[in-house]
């Protein structure tokens, strides 16, 4: 799944939480591992942000494009 958002300097938190308590969630702001919560580094321009979910044997892996302007 692919979603698209915009950020400033002021907005670089990123927080990603599963509806199921057992799975786990992991982020990348390009190649940089973030924790849920915690600022993000944005570059100018388009940032590809990957959420990968994993809850047993199933994976799902979701990409969001945060443009900073």
């Amino acid at each position: 799944m692919a979603y698209a958002a915009a950020t400033t300097n002021a907005t670089n938190t990123i927080t990603a939480a599963a509806a199921d308590s057992n799975a786990t969630v992991a982020i990348k702001v390009g190649n940089v591992d973030v924790v849920s919560g915690a600022a993000a580094t944005w570059a100018e321009g388009e940032n590809t942000v990957t959420i990968t979910v994993t809850n047993g044997s199933e994976t799902k892996t979701y990409t969001v494009t945060v443009t900073k302007s």
